[in-house]
């Protein structure tokens, strides 16, 4: 069992006690103050896990000029080339900027396979089949890992909380909120699949596309809500980072109180 996963200690309990308050609901003796200051770490966290507004824009943009160029003139080439050069050209601005690319590339890499696919088949309507058939495996991921007791967002959120995985033993409160927004990323993102995959038999290819740019955003959005709203009123994370360092501090600290006990005292008198 590794530090990061350890069964918690009488002080790691009084410490988080203190910090959760009466009820263990998350509130402390500092009271709303403390509260707002969770939540806010909390929306920061999101943002910087789902890539916020900007990555919204870059997670639409593409899809939107593919459909909105389709509409126009019914060429898949030039459709297809369309959206994968502004990814290519998000990417980039990302790059000069020095930004974070994890969300962008994620972006490129998803409109490269959706125009390879629909290039191979002559289908316009197989570019968004991929992303399709991502959603769907994303929700079985979610809903598959929630039962098996290490629920996804859990394993996504905990690096960028510091808390790693010792919400799984140590942190049963913040396992359950884990647990549940889980299960709504899940049922959400099979919701839309429920939506999309008739439409990709049924539809046509620009009725397709335009509830698929319509159905980007809101439902992600609600699943985001809806893990702030849990993870608000959850336990605090545990800092397994803060622990390691304070553990390391210590041993240094025994290590030179022993080294400075073993000089003889006429050596340390001179």
């Amino acid at each position: 069992m590794t530090p990061l996963d350890r069964p918690t200690t009488e002080q790691d309990g009084a410490d988080r006690a203190r910090q959760q308050g009466p009820a263990g609901h998350g509130t402390s003796p500092e009271g709303p103050d403390q509260d707002k200051d969770a939540k806010a770490v909390t929306e920061a966290a999101l943002f910087d896990a789902f890539g916020g507004l900007r990555g919204m824009v870059e997670t639409v943009l593409p899809g939107l000029l593919f459909v909105t160029i389709f509409t126009i003139n019914k060429d898949l080439h030039i459709s297809a080339l369309a959206a994968l050069g502004v990814s290519v050209l998000l990417v980039l601005v990302r790059l000069i900027r020095r930004d974070t690319v994890k969300h962008a590339f994620s972006g490129v890499f998803g409109v490269a396979f959706g125009v390879v696919f629909a290039m191979m088949t002559g289908n316009a309507k197989d570019f968004y089949l991929p992303g399709m058939l991502y959603t769907l495996g994303l929700a079985i991921a979610y809903i598959a890992t929630t039962l098996a007791g290490a629920p996804l967002i859990g394993l996504i959120l905990g690096p960028i909380f510091k808390e790693n995985l010792s919400w799984r033993t140590r942190n049963p409160g913040r396992k359950k909120a884990y647990a549940k927004a889980s299960w709504a990323w899940g049922l959400i993102l099979l919701a839309k699949c429920a939506i999309l995959f008739p439409l990709y038999w049924w539809a046509d290819t620009t009725q397709l596309g335009w509830v698929l740019v319509a159905l980007k955003i809101p439902p992600f959005l609600l699943a985001v809500y809806l893990t702030w709203v849990f993870l608000a009123k959850a336990p605090p994370p545990i800092d397994v980072f803060a622990e390691m360092e304070a553990a390391e501090r210590a041993e240094q600290e025994k290590e030179a109180a022993e080294a400075a006990r073993a000089v003889p005292p006429r050596e340390r008198e001179a």
